[in-house]
């Protein structure tokens, strides 16, 4: 597995990779060394791209000083406290941000739409080079096992939890969508063992799923995180977590990647149980053939 769609079993790691604490190993730091490199950590797009020397100059210090800070915060190189900030500035990027990304910079709008595809096709790619195909089919037998199934999901994301709600409850699954607060909040607090959490965010995260996924998980359930970097909040509470890009030239997100982790989902729960859910697709096919809901001429 490569790029940032690597997946790991537990909390999104790579393999071979121990993340610091960055929470612990800053706090360690002497007040004057946290106030030399809060600057970095509150601006990463700003500083991920200088080499060790530019940013040394850029914080008025020498590099062997720069260097030692760095491995005192818990990283194992200059190299590794890079990526840290290109995902960091990942998490943290805004639709400001994201569209400012553009390299087609005063180009025509048929310039900027194909750019946008483009990104999506690469989403995708990447997505589909790192792809587990086990690892999603053991999810779906986590889910088809399950006590009760919660799919947490709000702001934009609240579309992707509900195409995933849909389709289980298609199949019979006991699932429910939680895309308020409120939801979040009332699903979560009654969660336990032998229930399934599937949580959906990007960026930062929102507030609604990550407390949400903390109180599932504390009450015992097993939790399932979807998240567009390695040190999102989602990937470091869940049980594992799936990492898709959802990278844009545009002022939004892109959610191709992250439905074609759905789709391989959905598709995995369809065939785990086949004759099981081939007698309920049955019973739906009539509805869908003959159901008042259809439009007809």
């Amino acid at each position: 597995m490569n790029g940032r769609n690597g997946m790991n079993r537990r909390n999104g790691k790579r393999a071979g990779t121990k993340r610091p604490n960055l929470a612990e190993t800053y706090a360690q730091l002497s007040r004057k060394r946290q106030e030399l490199f809060r600057p970095v950590l509150e601006n990463p797009r700003g500083y991920v791209l200088l080499s060790v020397r530019e940013l040394a100059r850029k914080l008025k210090v020498d590099a062997a000083t720069a260097v030692r800070i760095i491995l005192r915060m818990g990283f194992g190189s200059y190299k590794e406290f890079q990526h840290y900030l290109h995902e960091l500035s990942v998490s943290q990027a805004t639709s400001l941000d994201t569209m400012q990304t553009s390299r087609t910079k005063g180009s025509s709008l048929a310039a900027h739409i194909r750019e946008a595809v483009d990104r999506d096709v690469m989403n995708v790619q990447r997505f589909r080079n790192a792809l587990d195909a086990e690892r999603i089919g053991s999810v779906a037998k986590r889910l088809h096992q399950a006590r009760r199934i919660i799919v947490l999901g709000g702001d934009l994301a609240a579309n992707l939890a509900g195409f995933l709600h849909y389709h289980l409850i298609l199949l019979g699954l006991p699932s429910s969508a939680a895309t308020t607060s409120g939801e979040a909040a009332h699903l979560t607090r009654t969660a336990a063992k032998g229930d399934l959490v599937i949580a959906l965010s990007f960026r930062r995260g929102l507030r609604q799923t990550v407390e949400g996924l903390q109180r599932a998980k504390a009450n015992g359930a097993y939790c399932v995180g979807i998240a567009d970097t390695l040190i999102s909040p989602i990937a470091r509470f869940a049980d594992e977590c799936f990492v898709v890009s959802v990278e844009t030239p545009g002022y939004g997100a892109s959610y191709a990647a992250p439905m074609s982790l759905l789709n391989g989902l959905v598709t995995a729960c369809g065939f785990f149980d086949r004759r099981r859910n081939l007698t309920l697709l049955k019973q739906a096919a009539d509805e869908q053939r003959h159901g008042f809901r259809w439009y007809r001429d």
